[in-house]
């Protein structure tokens, strides 16, 4: 079974303060929807139905490889009206990666976006020191609030949803994934998710570019 942490840990963001995990200068109850690893045909379009019954917006981090497989969906997404970032050409972990490669790939991910972002993700949540002092001079590093799990399949979608709307707060960045892998669970929870939330006032924001936030 995978192991993760819903709620990102108050430890992470001590070590990694330069990092946005929430954004709480809203008068209103916002959540900050994210997903991670598209575009993939019909996975994506089902979140951008979704996001368009509740009249939400999102931020979409993007795999370039991805970007080049399905660039008609990458368009659906700008079309819609919502965000895009940088999650790296081949979904690199940082750890395990040398810093050159690393920024190569976050720069090969970039050019094939097409639209300007400040925004970037590290796969995994793994990016070394090293690698952080050169993405921020380009991007803002967006982390997470809360980690929905969607990706991992031995999590039950009736779990994953409980689990989502417990740790989910006013301004909460909040990660889903519009991959394969996700797509079983996410488009059990994502509906209900919005649903929940937006019976009870709160709406949905991109991450704004350029990110400026506090927690």
């Amino acid at each position: 079974m995978s192991f993760f942490l819903h709620k990102s840990n108050f430890l992470l963001r001590t070590v990694y303060p330069e990092f946005w995990w929430k954004i709480d200068v809203e008068v209103e109850p916002t959540i900050y929807l994210t997903f991670d690893d598209g575009p993939i045909p019909d996975v994506t379009e089902f979140v951008l139905e979704q996001l368009d019954k509740f009249a939400a917006q999102a931020t979409f981090f993007c795999i370039g490889d991805n970007i080049v497989k399905h660039q008609d969906v990458l368009y659906k997404v700008l079309e819609a009206g919502h965000m895009v970032g940088n999650h790296t050409f081949n979904h690199l972990n940082g750890w395990k990666t040398d810093d050159k490669t690393y920024l190569e790939n976050v720069q090969k991910c970039q050019e094939q976006l097409g639209v300007e972002t400040s925004l970037f993700r590290p796969p995994y949540g793994r990016i070394k020191k090293t690698q952080v002092a050169e993405v921020l001079e380009n991007y803002s590093i967006v982390m997470w609030d809360v980690l929905t799990g969607d990706f991992d399949r031995k999590l039950a979608a009736d779990v994953c949803l409980r689990k989502t709307i417990q740790y989910t707060k006013p301004g909460s960045i909040v990660v889903f994934h519009d991959s394969l892998k996700a797509w079983p669970t996410m488009r059990y929870v994502l509906p209900r998710m919005l649903a929940y939330f937006a019976a009870r006032g709160y709406s949905f924001r991109a991450v704004p570019q350029p990110i400026y936030a506090g927690y």
